[in-house]
């Protein structure tokens, strides 16, 4: 579907229509480049992949007195489907898969719920506590709660003793 039928024609619409329109077969000549481009100039598939599954994961973030609350809904997920790590000393990750369901003697009549894998990834701030990090998964709901660090005390003012010569 066309975004101009809406009149999303911005910049930003333009290049996530774009990203997402990419078949498999055309992203990435070359396949997975750890340099970021493929053969032909456009993103490579491993690009495309996580661009689309990060596009169709929404989450909320809030910042709460004493912790940054990151909450993603999950629905029909067991916690061997979700992962939650930090990268990069900094990066939060929340990725998993949600598989389809397949019956010998059943025929789907229509496949509305979005399958396959999803992805985000949140750069945390520096006051984020990294060893204080929890997750909890309650009815679909996966929410990751990352503590702050304590403010740092104020410096007090080093006093120096002044000498009489």
């Amino acid at each position: 579907m066309d975004g101009r039928m809406f009149g999303l024609e911005t910049p930003l619409m333009v290049a996530l229509q774009h990203l997402l329109d990419v078949p498999d077969g055309d992203a990435g000549a070359g396949g997975d480049k750890a340099s970021g481009a493929a053969a032909g100039g456009g993103p490579t598939r491993t690009y495309v992949r996580d661009a689309r599954a990060m596009a169709a994961t929404p989450a909320d973030v809030k910042e709460l007195p004493g912790a940054y609350a990151f909450v993603v809904d999950m629905p029909g997920l067991g916690t061997g489907d979700i992962k939650v790590q930090v990268e990069d000393e900094r990066v939060l990750v929340i990725s998993g898969e949600r598989r389809r369901e397949e019956r010998e003697d059943a025929k789907y009549l229509r496949m509305e719920r979005r399958m396959g894998k999803f992805m985000r990834k949140f750069v945390l701030p520096d006051n984020a506590d990294m060893d204080k990090i929890s997750a909890v998964c309650r009815d679909g709901v996966l929410t990751v709660t990352v503590e702050k660090l304590p403010p740092p005390e104020p410096k007090k003012p080093k006093t120096i003793e002044v000498k009489v010569a």
